[in-house]
């Protein structure tokens, strides 16, 4: 990621996950993002790890690929993790020009590269890229644009502390 940074320093802590300089840098980014992109990007709890709609945590279920009008589609469900997140999130993909998966074992999928670490919604030529990295690997994909929806989870109800 060019950003977002998996193992920052932060006040003297060593491998601390940061989205500070992508966050600062987004405001200037936002209006050359198309508009799903934009508004997934730019949501206030994305990258607020106390958020129920911080990215951070969850697990791809399925992913499907479908022609889209002759263009390419890809859509990634993503299940939640129940001690953080209340939805689950599935994003759409238009207008695929390309999409790179990198996993770290060479057995890997999509289905096992683990729980998301962040990710990062880049402008680009084609319209935008969207880098997710996992505890296996990584994934990229640049699309004319991208739709973010978050659907109600199934979680049983979280035990409290006697």
């Amino acid at each position: 990621m060019r950003y977002v940074k998996l193992s920052a320093t932060v006040n003297n802590i060593s491998s601390v996950i940061s989205a500070r300089a992508y966050l600062q840098l987004l405001p200037q980014m936002a209006s050359h993002l198309p508009a799903g992109a934009r508004a997934f990007a730019t949501d206030p709890q994305h990258y607020d790890f106390y958020s129920r709609r911080c990215v951070k945590d969850l697990t791809i279920d399925d992913v499907s690929f479908r022609d889209d009008d002759g263009h390419q589609a890809i859509e990634i469900a993503f299940g939640h993790n129940c001690w953080k997140h209340e939805e689950n999130l599935t994003i759409t993909y238009s207008g695929v020009s390309s999409y790179e998966l990198r996993p770290e074992e060479a057995t890997s999928d999509w289905t096992n590269l683990g729980s998301v670490i962040l990710d990062e919604v880049l402008p680009h030529d084609l319209g935008c890229s969207h880098e997710i990295a996992y505890r296996g690997g990584t994934l990229t994909i640049v699309s004319t644009d991208l739709v973010a929806t978050w659907v109600s989870a199934n979680c049983p109800e979280q035990p409290t502390a006697q």
